[in-house]
């Protein structure tokens, strides 16, 4: 089951300067760590860009789902990251640490060097690069990020796995492409002019989440996704509101399960785009 977020290039449109727009992005991923999101995608919404636009936004969401040790490695000095010192951290379990000298604690790592009798040099944030056994079937190149399962610090006990990476992934995509994946799960429109998530409907939507996985889709303040995807917002409800996701360059499109207002008594005018995140996964990944 994948859980899948999609949210905005103008999603830092209203910040006043880069240290705002960098405190935004990192609730954004505090949410997406506190849920344990899969896949954090950005999609293109060059109308409603201002001064900080997808590259910026990608950048900043990257370095926030790095894992702290490996950041210089993966890193050099960019513009975008002016600020990333105010980031809030993550403290994404497999990341710190934590149970590292009991059996199966993971942590992520970055090859540095790929030899020819099978191993590879990687490094994972502990004092020295370690040496590591490529597991029969398994392909890695220098500078990609793998997973590594310690089971003792001292002396180091560690093995490269085949399995996903601890934590999240930030990528760039589009609606359309996100929606037709195989495992989209569950695909949700966020606005307040879906329909109202109650608590006698709540657990229509959190059954579909826990059998399918879930793609939830938002907008960015005062831009919401009716005018990113040329729909009028009378139309929410209707049977092409759920079509109205346009094709993209490679031919990929799809359509919303539902179009949901988590948020149904909003007492401010504008919800902004982390507090709808956070409104929407508490709710729709609820479980028995």
């Amino acid at each position: 089951m994948t859980l899948s977020v999609l949210v905005p290039s103008s999603l830092v449109r209203e910040a006043e300067d880069k240290r705002e727009a960098t405190r935004k992005l990192g609730y954004v991923a505090r949410a997406a760590a506190v849920y344990s999101v899969d896949r954090l995608v950005v999609f293109d919404d060059p109308d409603g860009e201002r001064q900080w636009g997808g590259g910026f936004v990608e950048t900043v969401l990257r370095y926030a789902a790095t894992p702290p040790y490996l950041r210089k490695e993966a890193f050099d000095e960019r513009d975008e990251l002016e600020y990333a010192g105010i980031l809030p951290p993550l403290r994404v379990s497999a990341w710190t640490g934590s149970e590292s000298s009991g059996s199966g604690s993971k942590r992520q790592g970055i090859v540095t060097q790929v030899g020819s009798d099978g191993r590879v040099r990687v490094n994972c944030g502990m004092q020295h690069p370690v040496s590591l056994l490529t597991p029969p079937g398994m392909e890695v190149r220098e500078g990609e990020r793998v997973t590594i399962r310690v089971s003792s610090r001292r002396p180091v006990r560690a093995k490269l796995v085949d399995v996903p990476l601890p934590g999240f992934d930030v990528f760039r995509g589009t609606i359309g492409g996100e929606l037709s994946r195989d495992d989209a799960g569950y695909r949700v429109a966020t606005s307040r002019f879906g329909t109202p998530l109650t608590a006698s409907g709540l657990t229509d939507h959190t059954d579909r989440v826990a059998r399918e996985g879930l793609t939830a889709v938002f907008g960015a303040p005062t831009r919401g996704l009716p005018p990113m995807l040329g729909i009028d917002p009378s139309a929410i409800g209707t049977e092409a509101a759920l079509d109205c996701v346009p094709t993209d360059s490679t031919g990929a499109s799809g359509r919303f399960d539902a179009w949901l207002n988590v948020i149904p008594d909003q007492g401010s005018e504008v919800v902004r785009t982390e507090e709808a995140l956070f409104a929407a996964l508490a709710c729709l990944t609820l479980t028995e």
